[in-house]
């Protein structure tokens, strides 16, 4: 395979060497329709300067058919599959690639998906970071923005889109020949097309500007024609006009892309991506069933989080990816921000304090975690960092520094930054230089202790040594990850008092924290000295850190948590409970009873999903065999009657809980299988496709559903997600010939035949914890096809696999790490492979320390 890796050294050159002047791309997608039909017709027309007589331009493609520079053929002779060389050139170039280009069945690149409804062929490109590359020769880095125009051959009937407004169109024997408006100033990356019969949602969002004239936004909502009945754009488009208005008032810069499409596509590889004009986003938001609203409020989030990357990102670029945690962790947070400030969902700082945080805190404390603002010195560790740090951790080290700087300065700094780089290129510097003449504060300091080192801070508040009842003592502590001691931290935040009162809990002090240090000392009012009963270290979640509940308030927590009326501070004391519990220090048999206990009464259904989450977790990773069985069975049952208790949101949380548990033990089998039968459905409860197929895979994992009747399911559902969920139960079954079929299909090194749906779903069903007898054999085979695998599919297929089929710790009985076989294995492939691709060996060293984790926490029950 050709060596796909660009340097940040090689590139930055290429920027000094080469500016671009326009660039124009055909496709010619006539034969897409037809599956015989393995590549397209690809033409780049660029126009560059150069100040060397020699460069590169970038092409992954089956065939070059041709190239001309300066109108002489060039010879390709030299071209390695990923790069063309470009020797002779003149100060002024006009380069001409014509080469024939992959469909892609892996998300990359120009993807290609035939609807089973219908039979309709559906096509969409996604880019991020590198791949613009499989679809047109490119100069494929984000500091050589340029002017696109694009220019697209397909069938006439269909919808043909790209980031701008269609300009012409000339339609002959069935074909259309689209060309659209040159884009501003962008980077290749964000470039994209779309093309087939989807569905389309239009509307407008105007503002009235100073003067009189009046800015007009053209809206669009896609999906595929099959998905039509379930898109509901009338949301969609509400949250997109609020954030338009949201974002044009809190940036004072006008929406620079003119329209504003945004397409929900079929085996997306990622949430969503934020093309200028035309964003993509993974079609699971388009809700076959009902959907919770947590559901809904998070794809408000990414819908916002998407636009913001309008102004950060896309309209100021990084330079180069180790700038990509900015844009990411900016958008990232005004994704909640605004959704909590500018929409109906107002639940937003919940689900970042309880869900998105947690990923941040679990990935920070991994052997592989970096800093914020990390050195990426190529591609392959750019694609690496889109993870918790460069996302959730990012996101709240910005929310912290609103609350260190005041959020007034900061809005004010973020303007200037976007008037100062508008379609330039920048670095952090030129981000926290305008944050600093905003709020007067020199940032560097803050930067180099947030930004540059890895590793949570954890905060805690108690009563002073000398049990002075007025004083807490506020305390953080910094520990050693990546094996590096880390300094204390600049922290803003505030600490919570609660006091019991008839059998609930009061706060009755919110106490402003600065914390600079080890620690600081903070006083209590008189009139609720007397030893509270619960102290929340960030309360309302200013700050990013673990907090450390000391004994009285865990204590307090277990009895009480439900009473606590805020809804963040009771997301927080969770998170800081299941904390402890990762961390062995609190029982994860006491964690499940505080489930049992306190969640009965929530009524947050943003809380019960992300609570029940972790407790299933708990249960599949840290118990075992029959504490397992038994635990999940309480919890089943507790689940089955909640939602026959409940209504609405809440019940269907507690509906979809009833699966997770059910697939962890055979014991409540009679209490789903009511629940999928045709002719009888419970009228109590709404079983839609999606529900019942987790009732479904749940019977599956536990042998309770069999071959035939999963074959029944399917053809009552022959649809995309009715295929992949077939799949998911079919590999759930606890059979062996299931867990083979499975395991043939993921470890094909070639990846042949396998859709990035298809392999989240089969990975999944062969993971069901009640098949780890079955599994456990194909430890060794993991780790034997690791490198094969690597070398020949995707990154993002291969890292999925190394991730997601690592295998679970196999001895039965609590062992330490050293006598663990899962442990011994991995070990020693990491000792043997030492000269493994960074991102192979990361993947490797992920799972052993889960696998580690896991026995820590067994063992300290």
């Amino acid at each position: 395979m050709a060596d796909l890796n660009l340097t940040r050294q090689e590139c930055a050159r290429r920027a000094e060497q080469v500016r671009l002047l326009e660039h124009h791309v055909r496709l010619d997608l006539r034969h897409a329709a037809d599956p015989a039909e393995k590549t397209f017709e690809s033409r780049s027309t660029v126009r560059f300067t150069a100040t060397d007589d020699a460069s590169w331009i970038d092409i992954v493609a089956q065939e070059i058919v041709s190239a001309t520079l300066n109108g002489t053929a060039l010879d390709v002779s030299g071209y390695d599959g990923a790069r063309l060389p470009l020797p002779g050139l003149a100060p002024v170039n006009e380069l001409v690639v014509h080469a024939r280009c992959l469909y892609s069945r892996t998300g990359e690149g120009m993807h290609r998906f035939t609807d089973p409804s219908d039979g309709e062929t559906y096509l969409y490109t996604h880019f991020e970071p590198t791949d613009s590359r499989r679809v047109f020769a490119v100069f494929e880095q984000p500091d050589l923005k340029c002017r696109f125009t694009f220019e697209v051959v397909a069938d006439a009937r269909w919808l043909i889109r790209s980031g701008q407004s269609e300009v012409s169109r000339r339609e002959y024997d069935g074909l259309a020949d689209v060309r659209f408006a040159p884009t501003p100033l962008q980077s290749s990356y964000v470039t994209a097309v779309a093309v087939g019969p989807y569905h389309l949602v239009t509307d407008l969002w105007s503002v009235d500007r100073a003067g009189g004239t009046r800015h007009e936004v053209p809206l669009g909502v896609m999906c595929r024609a099959s998905m039509a009945d379930h898109l509901d754009a009338e949301d969609i488009l509400q949250v997109t006009k609020q954030g338009l208005r949201y974002f044009d008032e809190l940036f004072g810069f006008p929406y620079p892309w003119g329209k504003y499409d945004q397409i929900f596509v079929p085996e997306y590889n990622i949430g969503a991506m934020e093309n200028p004009g035309l964003v993509t986003f993974v079609e699971s938001f388009v809700h076959r069933g009902q959907p919770t609203l947590p559901e809904l409020a998070s794809r408000a989030e990414v819908i916002l989080h998407e636009m913001a990357h309008m102004w950060f990102g896309n309209l100021a670029t990084m330079r180069w990816w180790d700038g990509l945690w900015l844009k990411e962790s900016f958008a990232d947070l005004m994704g909640y921000q605004a959704s909590v400030e500018a929409t109906g969902y107002t639940s937003g700082w919940t689900s970042f304090a309880i869900g998105r945080k947690q990923w941040a805190y679990t990935q920070d404390q991994l052997p592989t975690t970096h800093p914020i603002a990390a050195d990426i010195l190529d591609v392959e560790a750019a694609a690496q960092n889109f993870d918790g740090i460069t996302y959730a951790k990012g996101a709240a080290v910005l929310k912290q520094l609103q609350a260190y700087v005041g959020r007034d300065r900061f809005d004010d700094g973020v303007r200037r930054y976007f008037a100062q780089h508008a379609y330039g290129s920048t670095e952090l510097e030129d981000f926290l230089e305008p944050l600093s003449a905003a709020s007067g504060r020199d940032l560097s300091i803050w930067a180099q202790a947030w930004l540059r080192t890895s590793g949570p801070s954890e905060i805690s508040a108690e009563a002073r040594e000398d049990r002075s009842e007025d004083v807490l003592v506020v305390r953080q502590a910094t520990p050693e990850t990546a094996g590096a001691a880390v300094d204390p931290r600049p922290h803003v935040f505030s600490v919570g008092v609660y006091t019991e009162k008839d059998a609930a809990l009061q706060r009755t002090q919110l106490l402003r924290v600065g914390l600079d240090g080890p620690s600081v000392e903070a006083r209590l009012d008189r009139a609720v000295r007397d030893s509270p009963d619960l102290v929340l270290p960030n309360d309302e979640d200013f700050t990013y850190a673990i907090s450390r509940l000391d004994p009285g308030s865990q204590e307090t927590a277990h009895r009480l948590l439900s009473t606590v009326p805020s809804e963040v501070s009771r997301a927080l004391i969770w998170s800081a409970l299941w904390n402890h519990t990762r961390d062995a220090q609190l029982c994860p048999v006491r964690f499940l009873e505080t489930v049992r206990g306190q969640l009965i009464t929530e009524g947050s259904s943003f809380l019960l999903q992300s609570v029940l989450a972790m407790a299933r977790s708990a249960v599949h990773h840290f118990l075992q065999g029959d504490d397992q069985r038994r635990t999940a069975t309480d919890l089943a049952r507790l689940a089955h009657s909640r939602m026959t208790q409940t209504t609405g949101d809440v019940q269907l949380v507690w509906a979809r809980a009833l699966a997770w548990f059910g697939a962890l033990t055979p014991d409540v089998a009679p209490l789903i299988q009511p629940l999928v039968t045709e002719d009888q459905p419970p009228p109590w409860l709404n079983v839609d496709h999606e529900l019942r197929w987790s009732f479904v895979t749940a019977l599956s994992a536990t042998g309770a559903r069999p071959r035939t009747l999963l074959a029944q399911d399917l053809r009552r559902d022959f649809t995309m997600s009715g295929q992949t969920s077939y799949d998911q139960a079919l590999a759930s079954l606890p059979e062996s010939e299931a867990k083979a079929q499975a395991w043939h299909s993921l470890a094909d090194a070639s990846g042949a035949g396998l859709t990035n749906d298809r392999q989240r779903a089969l990975i999944v069903g062969f993971g069901q914890p009640v098949s780890s007898d079955l599994t456990r054999e194909y430890a060794e085979p993991y780790f034997d096809v690791l490198t094969t695998v690597w070398a020949q599919q995707s990154q993002t297929m291969a890292s999925r696999f190394v991730s997601g089929m690592f295998p679970a710790p196999q001895a039965s009985d609590d062992v330490t790490a050293d006598d663990e076989p899962v442990v011994v294995m991995a070990r020693d492939w990491l000792r043997r492979h030492d000269e493994a691709p960074a991102a192979l060996r990361r993947g490797v060293v992920e799972g052993l320390d889960d696998v580690e984790r896991t026995l820590r926490v067994r063992a300290a029950r």
